[in-house]
């Protein structure tokens, strides 16, 4: 599999992985393989939820037309939409200002048996805040080690963290942006201001080094995904999503059959007092 996967802080750069890489597998292989990895995204999350043991948060990352959404549509639509949720973050609210910048954040986590995508997180603060000069660089440079902090609280509390940036090159952006203007289905999705990001390619990549280089964990990893190639896309997504929670797999079985005990035992001392 292509897709890098990060799980100790250490130096990375997105130069390193070609967004354009689909290793060995074929559009056609990609095509046959998907349904199958869906499937079993589907059953591992019906496990999740019906043990209740714990929370899933899946933290989707990257530049404007990266396929955040298109991501979303494959991988989150093989859930159950019970116990299935997506948190996206735009522009902070007035309200959302007025507290830390983790507060907007914490209130869409997951809670145990659930499954939340987020659409954009946490990381726009050392993001778009860094490249346009929203905060001092003093308190942007702080937060890396607040994220870890808050990512480790979660997963002591249960909650599966697991994140991947979405890794799409210039070239095929621009190709994606003029496609919008000439598809009427995705005309509202037209934003002057994707252009107007362009002209910090450089400085997102260099946050994005940075983000990759010192935010990732055993616990949290990073999936750095190449992204050029949609149908690519979501077979790493979904193959780097089951490695995740199949080793939950056995404790979730483990936990169903004492409820299934459980449940039998009331359903029989019911019917005994009939």
């Amino acid at each position: 599999m292509p897709a890098r996967k990060l799980d100790k802080p250490g130096e990375f750069h997105l130069a390193h992985l070609d967004p354009d890489d689909t290793g060995n597998l074929s559009r056609d292989d990609a095509e046959r393989k998907l349904p199958g990895l869906l499937a079993r995204i589907g059953e591992l999350q019906e496990l999740l939820y019906a043990a209740g043991t714990h929370a899933l948060l899946v933290v989707l990352q990257g530049r404007d037309t990266a396929g955040k959404d298109g991501t979303l549509t494959a991988i989150a639509g093989a859930m159950n939409p019970v116990g299935t949720r997506v948190a996206s973050f735009k522009v902070p609210t007035p309200l959302e200002l007025a507290h830390d910048f983790l507060w907007r954040v914490h209130a869409q986590t997951p809670a145990k048996g659930e499954a939340v995508f987020f659409n954009r997180s946490h990381y726009e603060d050392v993001l778009v805040v860094r490249v346009h000069n929203f905060v001092p660089d003093a308190l942007w440079k702080k937060r890396y080690a607040k994220i870890n902090a808050f990512e480790e609280l979660l997963t002591d509390s249960g909650t599966i963290v697991v994140k991947f940036c979405l890794h799409i090159s210039k070239s095929e952006q621009e190709e994606r942006l003029l496609e919008r203007e000439g598809a009427a289905e995705k005309a509202w999705k037209l934003n002057p201001g994707d252009w107007e990001e362009r002209e910090f390619w450089d400085a997102y990549t260099e946050a994005y080094d940075d983000l990759l280089s010192k935010c990732a964990s055993e616990r949290a990893p990073w999936f750095v995904v190449p992204a050029d190639k949609k149908w690519a896309r979501n077979v790493f997504v979904a193959e780097a999503l089951i490695e995740t929670l199949a080793p939950y797999e056995k404790i979730w079985r483990e936990k169903l059959e004492k409820l299934g005990e459980t449940q039998k035992a009331a359903l029989a001392e019911f019917r005994k007092n009939k």
